[in-house]
Order: C-alpha cells, then structure tokens, then sequence
C-alpha cells in the first residue's frame, strides 16, 4: 500500500499523506499529518458528517478545549457535531481515522450515540488495545506502515462488530447521496417503516435525527463551497437554503461562528466523505 503526500502542504510545514490505494473497508478514510516546522496546531474543529479518529504518536499531546472544560489527550474520538472546539498541540505526528457513522457503529465499540457528540479520549472506548496500537504506530516510522497497521486494526474489529439496522444504513445513504436535501417523511417510506420508528432507532444508532443529520450534511457541504472562496449567496441557493440568512443561522448553529468566518483557509474533511458504508453486510431488517 504506497502512501501518496501532498507537496504543497510539505511546503507550508506539513507533511500530509494518504494511502494511494482504496482502504479496505467501506466507510474509513485514513490519513497521516506531521508538523516538521515545530509550528504548532491551533484549530478550531468545524463539525462534519464524520466520526473523527485522531492518534498523536510519540510523546505528543492534544489539548483539547470545549464547553467541558480542556483535556490532553494522546488519542481521540470526536463524535458528529461535537459542538464549538479547539485543538492545540505543540508538534503534531499523528494518523487521523475519518467513518462514517455506519463504521463507527462497528468500529467504536460504542454506537455514536454514545459520544453524544462529545470528544472522548481513546482509551475509554478501545482499553488496553488503544495504547498497543499507539505504540506500534509510533514505531512504524513508514506512513505505508502505519496505514496498514491502522487498516489490519480496523479489520479485527470489524470481523466481530456488530452492524448497524440495515433500513438505517439506507435511510444515511440517502441522505448522504441526496446532499441533506430529504423529508424525513420520504426515508420512512422509502425503508417501509413509520416516522416515528424511524426517527428512533437512526437516533439511537447514529446519534442525530434524521433531520439533524439531514442539516449537518447539507452544512458540510456548505462549509466546502464557503472554503472554496464561494460567495455566501451563491453557496446558500446550491446547497438548498431558503436564503443566506437561512445560511447564517444554520452556521451559527453548528460552528458558532459566520459564513465568514469559514470562507478560504479553513479546511474542511481533507476527503468527499464516504458513502460506501456496508449496507450489504447489514443484519436482515426486523419486522417493524
């Protein structure tokens, strides 16, 4: 597995890599960040999509502050929408792990419910294995090495992971492949159950509404036009917003900052997130 980096980020200071090849398994996107100027990371985390996985290698600490107060960490898990959030760090060398919620509900251990969109520290989902595998990250100084210790990791937990209700992995499909512009309504038909089954188990096993993962969807692709140096207009009529003040509120809501605040310079999920998610390997659906 030939890891690729990005010149351009090398350039600014960071080395940035990511496999060359397809991850094995759906829904996961690896990649591999090293600040080699010693500049420091301070980042403002804007919520996404995702499950965020983040292992900082070595002795590096992550020092993460929210409305909880601040931590240090040496490996994380952000769940969806984790509320307003900033990340610092003196050098960072880690791998970042990006699953779509129908992944992480195998992969956790927990469901995303459960972080309740929280930023938890590694060990407390993973135990005892969280620090074998950051040992053996650290000492696999090769990004190819590291990303297929990473993939080997992943695959043993899945192996024995439960799935996630295949009408749910559907309904997030949808969703995903719609671009947040769906009635909840037309989930519900489209998976033969009723609104209010539906509005209760995606809520228990993704950890939003179906309508607050509709929004953040169509936020996150609103946030990649306004990085994009998009006009905040022109993003709000593409992105299906009633209108730019429909825009400002959603923004404001979830990252607790304007649309201007996020025009170019922000980066958001360095990948299209995934939407191959597995639904294949889904149980059989219950009798509803």
């Amino acid at each position: 597995m030939d890891s690729v980096l990005h010149e351009h980020d090398r350039l600014r200071g960071w080395e940035v890599a990511f496999p060359r090849h397809a991850a094995p398994l759906d829904g996961v996107l690896l990649a591999g960040f090293r600040d080699r100027s010693a500049g420091g990371l301070d980042m403002r985390v804007i919520p996404q999509p995702i499950v965020t996985v983040v292992v900082e290698l070595g002795d590096g600490v992550l020092a993460v502050e929210n409305m909880g107060g601040s931590r240090d960490l040496r490996s994380l898990a952000a769940g969806l929408a984790p509320g307003e959030t900033r990340v610092r760090a003196d050098r960072v060398d880690c791998v970042e792990v990006h699953m779509s919620p129908v992944s992480a509900y195998s992969l956790l251990g927990v469901p995303p419910a459960e972080l309740d969109g929280r930023v938890f520290g590694l060990e407390e989902l993973w135990g005892r294995h969280e620090p074998r595998l950051r040992e053996q990250l650290t000492c696999a100084v090769a990004w190819d090495d590291r990303f297929a210790l990473m993939h080997a990791f992943l695959a043993r937990r899945q192996a024995s992971a439960r799935l996630m209700d295949p009408e749910v992995v559907a309904s997030w499909e949808r969703i995903v492949s719609r671009r947040g512009q769906v009635r909840v309504a037309d989930l519900a038909a489209a998976c033969g159950w009723s609104r209010k089954r539906l509005w209760s188990r995606f809520t228990a096993q993704v950890g939003l509404t179906p309508k607050r993962a509709a929004m953040l969807v169509r936020f996150d692709r609103a946030v990649r036009g306004l990085a994009a140096g998009r006009d905040a207009v022109e993003v709000a009529v593409t992105c299906g917003y009633a209108d730019q003040s429909h825009l400002h509120r959603d923004v404001l809501a979830f990252a607790g900052c304007t649309p201007g605040a996020l025009g170019p310079g922000v980066t958001p999920t360095a990948e299209p997130l995934p939407t191959l998610t597995g639904a294949a390997r889904a149980r059989s659906p219950r009798a509803s």
